[in-house]
């Protein structure tokens, strides 16, 4: 049996402010931000949580090789309306592999990439700060490049979301992505290369900064 990697995770996802640097959040204490837009859950949330579901979706543990793709290093925070962090906040995504194909009985395109671990989850840090380590979101028929979200946390209602490429031609045949009208800029992040990440990487690597907030009815009274 494979041994453990109990700090690999950690190691590649903690990620020092120079790691995300020219990338700036929204501003403490902003007023009135506009929450994050409600979108569909979809057809692929998991049915059964996979045994590794850290914040390393690239490097799954007790394997060697890691996923297919870009690697895409992101962060952001999680604010409510008044731009103050919402404590307690914990984040999940999902996302199909590099080859469009989600780790879900119900998607039949073909094998899933088996390096991919397709679903994290992480806890939001005191200042509402959180990073992912995945990979460039692709698309497959139907939709543009995207990755789902769920926030979950103490007192507020679960916000799902969807995080979409600025600038990805796909995005004008989306129909979920139009539908969301000029919201669409609030779930809509610039990916940036960062070979600094991932200096061992051919390929290099994206980060990206995506904020999310959310409305005055899903916030704690106490955040």
């Amino acid at each position: 049996m494979a041994s453990p990697r109990p700090h690999l995770s950690r190691r590649h996802l903690i990620l020092s402010a120079s790691a995300l640097a020219g990338l700036q959040g929204l501003p403490a204490g902003a007023a009135s931000l506009m929450p994050t837009p409600r979108q569909s859950t979809g057809p692929f949330y998991p049915v059964e949580l996979p045994l590794d579901s850290d914040n390393d979706l690239v490097q799954i543990a007790g394997r060697a090789q890691r996923a297919a793709g870009t690697i895409l290093h992101l962060g952001g925070r999680v604010l409510g309306p008044d731009g103050r962090p919402v404590r307690g906040a914990r984040l999940e995504i999902w996302q199909c592999d590099a080859f469009g194909v989600y780790h879900h009985a119900r998607d039949r395109r073909g094998p899933a990439d088996a390096s991919f671990q397709g679903f994290g989850s992480t806890a939001a840090a005191a200042d509402g700060a959180y990073r992912f380590r995945t990979i460039e979101p692709v698309p497959y028929p139907g939709r543009t490049p995207h990755i789902h979200f769920r926030i979950l946390g103490p007192g507020f209602e679960p916000l799902v979301t969807q995080m979409y490429i600025a600038g990805h031609p796909l995005n004008a045949e989306d129909g979920l992505y139009q539908r969301l009208g000029e919201r669409a800029s609030l779930v809509t992040v610039v990916l940036e290369p960062a070979p600094d990440l991932e200096p061992q990487s051919k390929s290099g690597a994206k980060r990206g900064l995506f904020d999310i907030v959310l409305g005055p009815n899903g916030v704690p009274r106490d955040s």
